[in-house]
């Protein structure tokens, strides 16, 4: 009986030995908090901007009507390939033609005029020149009088002559000097009808001249009736249908549009950065693109075109067209230029732009999880000696320090780093690491409220995204 007492005392104690360790070991690790941790180590980063928008040509012109009218004809259809100055659609014209062809008329007639005072002009050029050798024929004939006169003369005074053949030789030049003046009044007569006849073919001229230019203007009203190509491509927009009326543009109003037409030669992803990336954007960047109706695919591109003006995340609008200061979000136009598009691919569909930005290779990297920031009054010194920040100064006290937790001695200890280029899920750490520290990843929710010289134990076994969603 005393043996058993003794027994079950010693049961006892062992009891409340075991209960004393168990506890003491709980309360020495009641402020242990369990993480996750990573090394630094080298890596290859890129940096990278995502934007979305949709697929352009980049060359695309709204064909709108230049005359007003009902549309008679259609000649292509939605997807159909033109080429430049190609007839695309044709607009009732029937006055327009009736003009022409009466101009046309109108020509033919001024052309006739025209012709028949030129051909007068040569008939009264073959008349004149007839006067004018009949002329210096008369002249040739008074010259030749004139010398016959003066053989008699000279005779007649050597009385060798009869009186009445010198009278006769007098007589016959006095005829010819008379002819001669007759053959020049009948040669200036003619030179006037000609001077008359180059008048009114200069006149006739001008008629034709004006009549053809009268053509021309209604040529070009008619051709205004015909909707053409301006350049060569494919029909993207058709909204218009065969007896629908359309009109002219004026001031205030824009003209009905008939068709669109697309160059598909250089196929652009036209994205909005948002206002915080654009800066690390530019020309020539490289970029992957990935479009929703073409899944499981992604086409190259690169950076032809970044717009200056902000563009109002909710309206569309250009910020610097707003009458009010806003602070909404902003994004800013870029432009990717596709290579080898495929041939499936549509203006308008849905897309996303991975621009890269930056590369940097064999940088020292950390996840970008592990970054976090503390103040300085929040950092206290742990019984081991560990470095804080003090301060007098408020404003100091309350500066924001950018680091990271680092395992030391089984607690956590914040080290300031400085960070360059971020990737998709690792930063770069300038300075403050060095490789192969052992880190605090995980959990999100530890990282955001853990203090400096915590205890910790590590369990890497539970994965930071299951952790941290806790």
């Amino acid at each position: 009986m005393k043996r058993s007492r003794q027994i079950i005392w010693g049961i006892a104690a062992l009891a409340l030995v075991a209960a004393g360790v168990v506890g003491g070991r709980r309360w020495s690790q009641r402020n242990l908090v369990t993480v996750q941790t990573g090394a630094t180590e080298r890596a290859d980063l890129t940096a990278v901007v995502t934007a979305s928008g949709e697929i352009k040509p980049r060359n695309y012109i709204n064909i709108g009507a230049n005359a007003q009218g009902r549309i008679t004809d259609l000649l292509v259809k939605e997807g159909d390939r033109v080429r430049k100055n190609q007839v695309v659609a044709r607009v009732e014209h029937i006055q327009a033609q009736a003009d022409v062809a009466a101009q046309k008329a109108a020509v033919d007639s001024a052309l006739a005029d025209s012709a028949a005072a030129e051909e007068g002009m040569k008939v009264q050029d073959d008349v004149i020149n007839t006067s004018a050798a009949t002329v210096d024929h008369s002249k040739s004939e008074l010259d030749r009088a004139k010398g016959v006169l003066d053989r008699y003369e000279q005779l007649w005074q050597r009385k060798l002559v009869a009186k009445q053949d010198y009278d006769q030789k007098v007589a016959d030049v006095k005829s010819a000097e008379a002819a001669i003046r007759e053959d020049q009044a009948r040669l200036a007569q003619m030179k006037a009808q000609r001077a008359q006849l180059a008048a009114q073919l200069a006149s006739s001229q001008r008629r034709v001249a004006q009549a053809r230019a009268n053509q021309t203007r209604l040529d070009d009203v008619l051709a205004k009736f015909d909707a053409t190509a301006p350049l060569d491509g494919v029909v993207t927009d058709l909204p218009v249908r065969v007896g629908e009326t359309v009109v002219p543009g004026v001031q205030n109003s824009a003209a009905s549009t008939i068709m669109t037409i697309a160059d598909m030669s250089l196929i652009t992803a036209e994205v909005r950065v948002d206002e915080t990336d654009i800066v690390s954007v530019q020309l020539g960047q490289m970029a992957n693109i990935t479009i929703d109706a073409i899944p499981n695919r992604v086409f190259t591109g690169k950076v032809i075109e970044i717009g200056d003006t902000a563009i109002l995340r909710s309206s569309g609008l250009a910020a610097s067209s707003s009458a009010t200061s806003n602070q909404e979000a902003k994004d800013f136009k870029v432009v990717v230029a596709l290579e080898s598009p495929p041939d499936e691919i549509r203006p308008g569909l849905s897309c996303t732009a991975k621009i890269t930005t930056a590369t940097r290779r064999n940088a020292l990297a950390i996840p970008i999880q592990a970054l976090t920031v503390r103040k300085k009054s929040d950092l206290e010194a742990d019984s081991d000696g560990v470095q804080v920040a003090t301060a007098s100064s408020r404003k100091i006290r309350n500066e924001e320090i950018q680091g990271v937790f680092v395992v030391n001695n089984g607690r956590a200890q914040f080290r300031q780093v400085e960070t360059g280029l971020t990737g998709v899920a690792d930063i770069e750490v300038l300075s403050g690491l060095n490789e192969g520290d052992q880190i605090i990843i995980g959990s999100y929710k530890v990282i955001r409220t853990l203090r400096n010289a915590t205890l910790v134990k590590i369990d890497n076994k539970t994965s930071v995204s299951d952790s941290g969603s806790g």
